[in-house]
């Protein structure tokens, strides 16, 4: 580690609250081993106060780390757990140049690097989905039951398994939070929009190559609190696309 200092001045900080739509069914699994819910084979992960289903800030933000690491090309060069990858720069050049890497930060490493300037907060159910939910016959709490085969391609012999979702309509309230460290960081929140982009083009949680996990971003609010300028105030736009023109109207489109 090195001996020096970085000198870390926070000068403002963007507020971001949206809706996750789920347009086709979500699944983002849990333990199996610690719901007693049903015997899906593959049960979501739920709130262990109230066994509602959510989305954990870590599996939107790992989604959106994951899909900026593909887009710009970036190998997967560090293990942070079993079978689990992310990019880290190897050379302060390398950190300085990366957009990615300032944004979701890197491990230790032997050269200056910055704290992570994204924050993203687990998304629960909307109160409008809650109350809908409630009142509609679903196989499980909040949740239903997909089955699917999978077929032995030498015996043609179907294997029928269980897959637990979020059916398609359910809302849920997210929320970030992304540090500016000097105001040059405007320009990085452009890569965070694009995050988020890439999300709604591919999905979110698992099963998504057989349909599961399609979202949307919708309703978004933004606000932009600098410490010594008067910046944007609360804001509200129905989407990404929205959001960009938004961002890029205040002057900090993306290079």
């Amino acid at each position: 580690m090195s001996d020096q200092t970085p000198k870390i001045k926070i000068v403002g900080r963007i507020f971001v609250n949206f809706e996750i739509h789920a347009l086709t069914g979500l699944h983002i699994g849990g333990a199996a081993g610690t719901l007693a819910i049903g015997n899906v084979d593959n049960p979501v992960i739920r709130n262990p106060f109230n066994s509602e289903p959510y989305v954990p800030g870590s599996s939107l933000r790992g989604k959106m780390r994951s899909q900026l690491e593909k887009l710009y090309g970036l190998a997967q060069n560090t293990s942070i757990g079993r079978d689990v990858s992310i990019h880290s720069a190897k050379t302060q050049a390398e950190y300085d140049n990366s957009p990615v890497l300032h944004i979701f930060g890197i491990p230790a490493s032997d050269f200056l690097t910055e704290p992570t300037r994204l924050i993203v907060r687990d998304a629960a159910l909307s109160e409008q989905t809650r109350t809908a939910f409630r009142d509609a016959r679903t196989d499980l709490p909040y949740t239903e039951v997909k089955w699917e085969a999978a077929i032995d391609r030498v015996t043609s012999a179907a294997t029928p398994r269980q897959q637990e979702r979020v059916p398609a309509g359910a809302i849920f309230d997210g929320a970030l939070t992304f540090t500016l460290y000097n105001d040059q960081d405007t320009k990085l929140f452009n890569t965070v929009i694009r995050g988020l982009e890439l999300v709604e083009e591919d999905y979110l949680g698992g099963q998504g190559a057989r349909g599961s996990g399609q979202v949307a971003f919708k309703n978004i609010v933004i606000s932009f609190q600098h410490h010594e300028k008067s910046v944007l105030e609360k804001h509200k736009v129905a989407s990404l696309v929205e959001l960009r023109a938004l961002w890029s109207a205040q002057g900090y489109a993306a290079k």
